[in-house]
């Protein structure tokens, strides 16, 4: 399977141990890739320091009306003015972000000349930053880099500053796109989409709506299990996987019972930002492999409807394998003690369904607006999808078409 082959040798995992001079068999050797992190309440303030620092002049602040509404734009440009800097503030953008809106807010780029990158707000744009800084240096439109390791040219330097708890692009080497034509989101990965900087301000997070609050969490907890269960995962993404799972069950609904609290919010920023570290060096699995195609379908909400696909997935891959499940629902607080692994994945895959139900997910993919007439398309642009090939179980399109329909 040549994609797995690509996979394998992009995470830098070999998939079998080798062995010293005396025939010892030692560890596969690990790798990770992390941006510097700036991490507590009120780090925006240091945005500017760290533009600076890349060698900023005129930064390119990537961010959406919502963001410029909830008053952090200002915050953000304020502090990169303290420091003698001059942003360039494009905000024409919507959820998903899409290949029209990418070559736009280039061309703006280009005529500002603009040079370190940065993003304020959620997943949408922390991808569009990245798909700016693709196409500046790289030419041609963001589409042409669909898949793994096809960003050949250095990139401008990034700066992230997520508002969410969950998407985990700021940390990460994914960019995420939706190719309007086809209806469908492609998948960028590459070494050189980690960010230089990601500075996490919790204070950030309060200003999310409910619904938004929810899809990013439920982003982060598949993040968590896809990366820990993902057949490129390692000794050094497993114990970052498994403390975010602990965090997310634990902390998630607690931020849509108490807004206001921080602790929660602080612990969900640390989930976020663990999974993120998991998922970008452990790569993901069919969950989101799926889930790309409905919200290149339907323009839906992606944390939404990962939280209805994981449980399936859940179930379906532990029929061939149960057991790195059972570290999984124990750090989700599930009794594991003498209980036989496929019965303990049962059990989780229904827990991240009453979460899921906690925070007012829909149940199935139906209530998105999914129906039967999307199934065979949905499979075939699956199949397709980087994150597949590390998914713990080969799947056929059939299964997908399956699983797609349990969904349903």
């Amino acid at each position: 399977m040549p994609e797995l082959e690509i996979a394998f040798e992009h995470v830098g995992v070999p998939r079998q141990s080798s062995r010293d001079d005396v025939g010892e068999q030692r560890p596969a050797l690990a790798k990770f890739h992390a941006p510097e992190i700036v991490f507590g309440h009120g780090s925006l303030a240091e945005l500017g320091h760290s533009a600076r620092r890349l060698g900023a002049r005129r930064p390119f602040l990537v961010t959406d009306p919502g963001i410029v509404e909830a008053g952090w734009v200002r915050e953000a440009v304020v502090h990169l003015r303290e420091v003698g800097l001059e942003p360039v503030v494009w905000h024409e953008l919507t959820p998903n972000p899409k290949d029209h809106e990418v070559q736009a807010a280039y061309c703006e780029y280009a005529q500002a000349g603009a040079d370190v990158i940065i993003a304020v707000g959620g997943g949408s744009c922390i991808d569009a930053a990245k798909g700016v800084a693709i196409v500046s240096a790289n030419g041609g439109h963001i589409l042409d880099y669909e898949g793994v390791d096809r960003v050949v040219n250095p990139i401008p330097p990034l700066v992230m500053v997520p508002s969410t708890s969950g998407t985990g692009a700021d940390v990460s080497q994914f960019c995420v796109v939706t190719d309007t034509t086809h209806a469908t989101k492609v998948t960028i990965i590459s070494r050189t989409l980690v960010p230089e900087i990601s500075i996490i301000d919790p204070r950030l997070l309060t200003t999310m709506p409910d619904w938004l609050n929810a899809a990013t969490g439920l982003d982060a907890l598949t993040h968590a299990m896809e990366s820990y269960v993902s057949l490129a995962h390692n000794v050094l993404t497993d114990q970052h996987s498994l403390h975010a799972v602990h965090l997310v069950t634990r902390n998630l609904l607690r931020t849509l019972l108490d807004p206001a609290a921080q602790e929660p919010r602080n612990a969900m920023a640390q989930g976020s930002l663990a999974a993120g570290m998991a998922f970008t060096n452990a790569i993901l699995g069919a969950t989101h492999a799926m889930s790309h195609q409905v919200g290149g379908l339907l323009d839906a909400p992606h944390g939404v409807i990962n939280g209805v696909l994981l449980p399936h997935v859940i179930r379906f891959n532990a029929e061939q394998s149960p057991t790195r499940y059972v570290p999984l629902a124990a750090a989700a607080g599930i009794d594991t003690d003498r209980v036989p692994a496929a019965e303990v994945a049962e059990v989780l895959a229904d827990r991240v369904r009453e979460l899921a139900d906690s925070v007012g997910v829909p149940r199935g993919l139906s209530c998105l607006g999914v129906g039967e007439h999307n199934v065979a398309h949905l499979a075939r642009t699956t199949m397709k999808d980087a994150c597949l090939a590390t998914n713990p179980r080969q799947v056929t399109q059939e299964e997908i078409e399956s699983l797609f329909r349990k969904a349903m």
